[in-house]
């Protein structure tokens, strides 16, 4: 009868959390077991409502907090202060979790694990165009590398999201460093590392992470994430894995073989050839999975993967120039 306590915290997710907050009650695992920490990040809708709302027909313990400083590691660091379960987990408030989610995290950490995780699969799209969107998402091309969104067997690996953490982790490691606002993870997950846990990847734990419907949504997401790559080099350079730092270095050479056309076109030629085979490789594969929209992916695939790689990748070299704080 291990006690889960669920953490989501949010901003302005009023229309996307109720389905998650849906998907937590329909959990197989006994009521007693869940304890929900909903923490609401000084949002302008009605988020915060939802939460109270949830929490007067909840059938297990919910407290509902206030995160006045917005960024998601003080909220999660909230969260932490006032959790009492056995084991911790937080997921984003648009996830997406099925009935046997708790379950089987309680199974897999069951077998002498501190942490555990699983899959992370693309949401559900609505239209054609949120299917090529998702597919850019979850690519491995692009922004699908980490080796919890490909599944596989059951395996240690570097990171996991949406991972389950036995409380004597964060009693061991601490909280969370509120001066990072897009890589707390990965800063974390670092240090637990070097603390001498290991992240236990279990092929039957599924999850699902709705990618953002806009093109315009997620090239702001990617320079965000990019940026906070750079600006965190300052702070903990050891947490990133050469993957995070692939479309700075493309960007990089992409100058670099730029400022040597004078001299000699063939370094930016090649490079722009090696790339493309690449993207047309990935785009084409990335397209017939689809199911529906493929002409609609076949055409547009090409152009946003290289646009989510620069853009990526300017971010990343703008926050390493940026002074640190």
């Amino acid at each position: 009868m291990m006690k889960i306590s669920f953490i989501i915290v949010a901003y302005n997710a009023a229309g996307s959390m109720g389905a998650l907050l849906g998907d937590l009650l329909a959990q197989t695992i006994a009521h007693e077991q869940i304890e929900a920490l909903l923490v609401d990040s000084a949002s302008t809708d009605a988020t915060r409502q939802l939460m109270l709302d949830f929490a007067q027909k909840a059938p297990f313990a919910v407290k509902v907090l206030d995160n006045p400083r917005r960024w998601l590691a003080s909220g999660i660091n909230v969260a932490l202060r006032e959790a009492t379960g056995d084991a911790i987990i937080r997921l984003d408030a648009h996830a997406r979790i099925p009935a046997d989610f708790l379950q089987n995290n309680l199974q897999a950490l069951a077998h002498g694990e501190a942490i555990v995780g699983g899959c992370v699969a693309g949401g559900k799209p609505n239209t054609a165009w949120e299917s090529v969107l998702r597919t850019v998402d979850t690519s491995r091309f692009c922004g699908g590398a980490a080796p919890f969104r490909n599944g596989g067997e059951a395996r240690y690996v570097d990171t996991l999201a949406y991972a389950l953490y036995r409380r004597e982790v964060y009693d061991k490691v601490g909280f969370y460093d509120e001066r990072l606002r897009r890589t707390e993870d990965n800063d974390m997950h670092y240090r637990m590392r070097m603390a001498g846990y290991r992240f236990y990847f279990s092929p039957d734990i599924i999850s699902y992470h709705a990618a953002r419907s806009t093109m315009r949504g997620q090239l702001r997401q990617k320079w965000g994430n990019g940026y906070w790559i750079g600006r965190t080099m300052h702070i903990q350079p050891r947490c990133f894995a050469p993957r995070h730092l692939v479309p700075a270095a493309f960007v990089l050479a992409l100058i670099a073989c730029a400022l040597l056309c004078a001299a000699s076109p063939l370094p930016l030629m090649l490079l722009l050839t090696a790339y493309l085979l690449c993207d047309l490789y990935f785009a084409v594969s990335g397209a017939f999975t689809q199911q529906s929209g493929r002409l609609l992916a076949l055409a547009t695939l090409p152009f946003l993967f290289p646009a989510v790689h620069v853009v990526y990748g300017a971010g990343t070299l703008a926050g390493l120039i940026s002074r640190s704080e």
